[in-house]
């Protein structure tokens, strides 16, 4: 993790940050010293891990199983045709670190299971999850309850896309409160089935990392509680509230036995 005062180089890196009044210096040093950790490098994580690089996020980590392909190149634009075939996270790490240099990225070649993630979560102050499936999902929500780590979990599907914060140790839902079950087959059907707007993904992605941004720095209101909306087709986005199962079988298991 980055040590001391900031560079002059750094200085001027984030200099629109620095001027900004709910960031500022003190904002600036609690990215440089945070850690988040970014499940999945495609098309949700490729926006996440440029802009959180960007803004000088001291380590990153991104965990992905996945080689760059042709298809993705029409929405996830960390990538370029060079690094086909080149696994997701070595390729990302390599743009991140030319992006910048003044950042640890740690790159985890491997598909996120429930041993690893016990390992690894308890290293990170923030959890984002850009991945495409329930049982991943799932399982990040579950890791993330346990350890307290705050989630801030996107999705997209052809036109539309979604984000919020989950933080059950805070009070607020997690992500089994609102969605209990896997969805039934052909309900949730992946963008390889069905499609998606190629910029879409940097919509929502942006979003996520504004989050993830704000979180850090104590800046403006989060999507705590809520989850916003946003429909690409028609221009329009809304928020609706969110609220905790009583008896959730992740988060209420978990906090009724701490009360114990």
């Amino acid at each position: 993790m980055p040590q001391g005062p900031m560079s002059d180089t750094e200085i001027e890196r984030y200099a629109r940050h620095l001027i900004l009044r709910e960031v500022g210096g003190v904002g600036q040093q609690k990215l440089r010293k945070s850690r988040i950790l970014v499940i999945g490098a495609g098309g949700l994580g490729s926006p996440v891990l440029q802009y959180l690089a960007a803004a000088g996020v001291g380590t990153l980590g991104v965990i992905d199983d996945d080689i760059v392909s042709l298809s993705n190149l029409q929405r996830q634009v960390l990538f370029d045709e060079d690094q086909l075939d080149m696994p997701k996270v070595f390729a990302a790490k390599a743009k991140l670190t030319a992006l910048n240099p003044h950042i640890i990225i740690r790159s985890y070649n491997r598909r996120l299971s429930q041993e690893n993630a016990k390992e690894l979560f308890g290293e990170y102050d923030l959890v984002l999850d850009g991945t495409d499936n329930y049982q991943t999902r799932s399982l990040v929500n579950a890791a993330c309850v346990t350890s307290k780590t705050p989630l801030i979990s996107g999705a997209i599907s052809q036109w539309e896309g979604q984000v919020s914060l989950f933080d059950p140790a805070s009070g607020t839902p997690c992500y089994a409160c609102i969605f209990p079950d896997e969805p039934a087959d052909g309900l949730a059907p992946s963008c390889a089935e069905v499609g998606v707007m190629g910029a879409l993904p940097g919509i929502i992605g942006s979003i996520m990392a504004s989050e993830a941004i704000k979180y850090i720095t104590g800046a403006g209101q989060m999507l705590a509680g809520e989850m916003l909306i946003f429909d690409a087709l028609y221009g329009e986005s809304r928020k609706i509230a969110l609220h905790k199962t009583a008896g959730c079988a992740v988060c209420g298991a978990i906090l009724d036995i701490e009360k114990m």
